[in-house]
């Protein structure tokens, strides 16, 4: 199984150029083979209620409102995998070791690990500090290092 975490996910969303190496690697996967995880939801909605309650005109609250429900069709037509107890209790492990990565990231880790799945990053410096993670870089093209 390959996990997409919130970044890998973000820049599929966005699909900017920098997204083609990512899109070409996803097309040799089974669909039903790749997901996301409830973590990545959880962060791409607050930001997205952040921008809301910034919003300093109309215009633009409406454009977050429609860029959040947008964001609730993209993750509906997504398997997205649970924060479950196994999850949970890869994170509390993970939190024991005293790792300098952060709190979501730790989660994300946790459920990869939780399904022996891979995680497709661009966060490798952070992500490569978990043992046992299987983290790769897709968005990265063949002649750059990863």
């Amino acid at each position: 199984m390959i996990v997409l975490d919130t970044d890998a996910l973000s820049l599929l969303m966005r699909n900017p150029p920098a997204a083609r190496s990512l899109i070409d690697r996803l097309g040799a996967v089974p669909i039903e083979e790749v997901a996301t995880t409830i973590i990545s939801f959880e962060e791409q909605v607050r930001g997205w209620m952040s921008r809301i309650a910034r919003s300093r005109s109309g215009a633009e609250e409406v454009d977050s409102y429609l860029r959040l429900h947008r964001l609730l069709d993209d993750y509906g037509r997504l398997i997205v995998l649970d924060y479950d107890e196994e999850a949970s209790a890869q994170f509390r492990r993970l939190r024991q070791s005293r790792l300098r990565v952060g709190t979501m990231d730790l989660r994300i880790a946790a459920i990869a690990l939780a399904r022996d799945a891979t995680l497709v990053t661009r966060d490798l410096a952070d992500f490569g500090k978990i043992p046992g993670l299987r983290a790769e870089d897709w968005a990265a093209q063949p002649d750059q290092p990863c």
